[in-house]
């Protein structure tokens, strides 16, 4: 069996991310840019907050199934499933991280990147 590479922008990868985030009821999507910012990690951030532990995990899951689904990626690692504070689901370009409330008010990431491109999206009841 070969592997095929897949070619996705990161773009449109976020794009189906935030779709994914939406499916589940995320809440306060936002999307910091760096692309514009030399030397960094990753070209954006996705953050996003649940209600419960469940909650988050659902989000997760969800946003992965739906990626997968619609372009056949994978995320490169992800981790924080044991207590669902806090999972990093790492897709390299795109790092998505899905909070429990309290937990993303404590760390408030958005924060550290004010030189950053900062999105909010509104979910739709």
């Amino acid at each position: 069996m070969i592997r095929q590479k897949i070619q996705i922008t990161s773009e449109k990868l976020a794009d189906s991310i935030i779709e994914g985030i939406k499916d589940k009821k995320g809440l306060e999507i936002a999307q910091l840019g760096f692309k514009k910012i030399k030397n960094a990690i990753c070209d954006s951030f996705i953050i996003c907050h649940g209600n419960s532990s469940t909650h988050v995990e659902a989000i997760a899951d969800g946003l992965v199934e739906y990626v997968r689904t619609k372009h056949g990626v994978k995320p490169w690692r992800s981790e924080g499933y044991q207590n669902a504070e806090w999972i990093l689901i790492d897709y390299v370009d795109v790092v998505v991280h899905v909070f429990q409330q309290q937990t993303r008010n404590y760390y408030r990431l958005e924060d550290f990147w004010s030189d950053a491109e900062f999105k909010q999206f509104e979910v739709a009841d």
